[in-house]
């Protein structure tokens, strides 16, 4: 009715007021977050983060525990200290670990020029934490408290497939009603990410028979010129109109020119769009046969990331922040994203928004940045989207 549609207006102008109002606040703490460089593969660096986060949550009244990690660094949750365990709550997904090596900051410092933040972790995804804090200090100064309380899970090791804290997230997002990953939005125009590519690793060896190249050529059988024809056979199970494609990334084999090669190897890289694909590409890499009988084949691997997909409940949870960005004035469009995140996973259990982090470019590369008003655009809409009811998404 339009009375409503005036006073939904109206909050939106006001939150977007709230948080725009931050804006300094806002660099400054993204500012402090990527100095506290924090690369997956230095797992202490992971506390420095938490040492900024940490006072964050407190502030906004909530208990911070950290959970140990067993491979990885430390993880962060942080639950509202008046949460009742009767109440749904709604899974806030981010990552404390970046790509960069310690000492990028040397060649890559953090500054702002014409409006971006720039600097190594500002998009991925150190500007999506603090997206998170900011969101929900604006909601506190607004007086508005989510019917659905927002829970946060940081982890430290995203980049490196999230091995150790998968099965924290899995726990998490069994038992919430939604989960809204803070991940960059999709390129410079900021799609949200509805749907992202499953992805596999398989591994193809094969072992021939050696024998000298110029006395006894006949007597041996080459793992390298059978690996040619295997190639083959994996580049046919491209279907790029179907978003399935296979990439031979790594080939080795051999010993000497001279010699006919005994073995050889290929790393095969995966993507996927639908767990249906993923399953018929498990059934034909592992029914790859050679040419030459003389020469073995054996083939290892799986998807390891299952794919988000345009579920149903994904769909619903996609038009309510919509119906949100409406109330901001925002016209949000969704895109796919080729590669995973925290994301694929927790799809598998409840509805999952992706990509609602920062926008900006440059994600793992030198000109790494964000654009400051259209993140607080999203900042504002992620505080919008908290204060969703719980959704009817089965």
């Amino acid at each position: 009715m339009p009375h409503q549609a005036t006073g939904a207006t109206k909050v939106g102008e006001r939150t977007l007021d709230c948080v725009h109002g931050m804006q300094a606040a806002f660099v400054d703490f993204v500012s402090r977050l990527c100095r506290a460089e924090s690369p997956t593969d230095h797992p202490v660096t992971q506390s420095h983060v938490h040492a900024i986060l940490e006072p964050a949550f407190r502030d906004l009244n909530y208990d911070v525990r950290i959970v140990r990690g067993k491979k990885s660094g430390n993880h962060l949750l942080a639950v509202p200290r008046a949460r009742s365990r009767r109440r749904p709550f709604q899974l806030l997904m981010g990552h404390s670990d970046t790509v960069w090596p310690i000492g990028t900051l040397d060649r890559m410092p953090v500054l702002i020029e014409e409006g971006r933040l720039c600097g190594p972790g500002t998009l991925d995804m150190k500007g999506g934490l603090a997206m998170i804090i900011f969101a929900l200090r604006a909601l506190r100064d607004m007086d508005m408290v989510p019917t659905v309380d927002p829970v946060v899970f940081v982890n430290a090791d995203e980049e490196m497939g999230s091995l150790d804290s998968k099965r924290h997230v899995v726990r998490l997002a069994k038992a919430a009603s939604r989960a809204l990953v803070l991940e960059p939005a999709l390129g410079p125009s900021g799609l949200i990410k509805t749907a992202r590519k499953g992805i596999g690793n398989f591994e193809v060896y094969l072992r021939g028979k050696a024998s000298h190249a110029g006395l006894d050529p006949e007597a041996g059988a080459s793992a390298i010129l059978e690996l040619s024809h295997v190639i083959q056979q994996v580049d046919l199970l491209n279907e790029p109109n179907k978003g399935t494609t296979l990439n031979v990334g790594i080939v080795k084999g051999g010993t000497r020119p001279n010699v006919v090669a005994a073995e050889a190897t290929a790393s095969v890289d995966v993507r996927v769009t639908s767990r249906d694909h993923g399953r018929r590409i498990e059934e034909r890499m592992s029914a790859i046969e050679t040419v030459n009988q003389d020469v073995a084949i054996e083939v290892s691997g799986a998807i390891r990331v299952p794919p988000l997909e345009r579920t149903p409940r994904n769909v619903t949870l996609w038009e309510e922040a919509r119906q949100r960005g409406g109330e901001l004035g925002l016209a949000l469009d969704q895109g796919l994203a080729g590669g995973g995140s925290d994301g694929n996973t927790t799809s598998l259990y409840t509805a999952t928004l992706d990509g609602l982090g920062c926008v900006g470019d440059g994600a793992h590369a030198d000109h790494e940045h964000i654009e400051l008003a259209p993140t607080l655009d999203r900042c504002a809409l992620l505080a919008r989207l908290l204060m969703a009811p719980a959704l009817s998404t089965t």
